[in-house]
C-alpha cells in the first residue's frame, strides 16, 4: 500500500533532512510503514497531500526524521568485525592503557539503538578480554535519538533471534530468561551510559578510545553530512585510538581525517602524529 507514492516522497523529503535515498532503499518499507500510520492520523489521503501538510507544517519535519530511525539490530552483529574487535583492538587497547598507566579505556557507541552494540562490546571484554588483562575497565558511553531505543537498551532484554550471533558461552553465562525474553544479569549492564543525543548534532565530551558509528552516517546521511558526522568523531578519537564503521560503509574522503583501514574489514586506527613524526 502506497509504496510508488512514498518512495516518491522519500525521494523528494530525504535531501532535506540531510539524508540520501540509497541508503533507504533496502528499509524503504520500514518507513513507508511508519509513514502510512501518520497519514491515518492526519486523517491524510494519499502522500501527495502530505507533502503540502509537511510544507504548511514546519514542526512535521521532525515526525517525518522520527519515521526515517533504522532499528535493525543484533548482538555481535557482523561476527568477523567483533572476532578482531575481541582479539585484537581490545587487546592493544588494553596493553597501551597498562604502559600509559591509566586504569580504563573509553569506548563510544553512537546510534546504540536498543543496546545491542554496547552489550556485546562489554560482553567481548568481560569474557574474552578481562581474563589476560586484569585490573583495566572499559567504561562505554551509547547515544542514540530514539528515546524508545534507549529505554530499552537500559532494560537490557531481547528477542532470543536477537542474540543469535552471540558466542553460546557468553549467552548462557549472561542471560536469564524472562518470559519470552532473555535478560541481561545486572553485573554485565554495568560501566554503560546511555544518553539520548543526536550524532547530526550533539556528541559525549571524549575523547575516545574506540567509536562505533555502525549502519548509521555513513549509510543513511547525505554526503555533506556524512564528511561533517566523520570530521566530528575523527575529532573525538584518541591518537591510536580506532574507529568501526558498518560492513557495507565507506569513509567519506576528508585530507585532514587520516585513518589506516584494517585489511577487509571496516574498522580503522587513527595515525598518531606524535609517533608518525617522531
Amino acid at each position: 500500500m502506497y509504496d510508488a507514492d512514498c518512495v516518491a516522497f522519500l525521494r523528494w523529503a530525504l535531501p532535506r533532512l540531510g539524508l540520501n535515498w540509497p541508503g533507504f532503499q533496502r528499509v524503504h518499507r520500514q518507513v513507508c510503514k511508519r509513514l502510512a500510520r501518520r497519514l491515518k492520523e492526519l486523517k491524510i489521503g494519499d502522500f501527495a497531500q502530505y507533502r503540502e501538510y509537511v510544507l504548511d507544517h514546519d514542526a512535521e519535519w521532525g515526525t517525518v526524521d522520527s519515521c526515517c530511525r533504522i532499528t535493525i539490530s543484533r548482538l555481535y552483529r557482523d561476527g568477523a568485525v567483533f572476532d578482531f574487535l575481541t582479539q585484537q583492538v581490545l587487546q592493544k587497547l588494553a596493553s597501551d592503557a597498562r604502559k600509559r598507566r591509566i586504569r580504563a579505556i573509553y569506548a563510544w557507541s553512537a546510534g546504540c539503538g536498543a543496546g545491542e552494540e554496547p552489550y556485546s562490546l562489554t560482553l567481548a571484554w568481560r569474557f574474552a578480554v578481562i581474563p589476560r588483562v586484569g585490573d583495566i575497565d572499559l567504561k562505554i558511553v551509547a547515544t542514540d535519538i530514539d528515546e524508545g531505543q534507549l529505554a530499552r537498551a537500559r532494560n537490557g532484554c531481547f528477542g532470543p533471534s536477537t542474540l543469535r550471533e552471540l558466542p553460546r558461552d557468553w549467552k548462557a553465562a549472561a542471560f536469564v530468561a524472562s518470559g519470552p525474553l532473555l535478560c541481561l544479569r545486572s553485573e554485565y549492564c554495568e560501566g554503560i551510559e546511555f544518553l539520548h543525543q543526536d550524532v547530526r548534532a550533539q556528541a559525549p565530551e571524549g575523547p575516545f578510545d574506540l567509536v562505533l558509528c555502525r549502519n548509521l552516517a555513513f549509510t543513511y546521511f547525505d554526503e555533506t553530512q556524512r564528511r561533517q558526522t566523520y570530521a566530528m568523531l575523527w575529532s573525538k578519537i584518541r591518537d591510536g585510538g580506532w574507529l568501526v564503521i558498518g560492513r557495507r560503509e565507506r569513509l567519506p574522503e576528508v585530507e585532514s581525517c587520516p585513518m589506516a583501514q584494517v585489511p577487509g574489514l571496516p574498522i580503522y586506527e587513527k595515525i598518531d602524529q606524535a609517533a608518525r613524526n617522531a
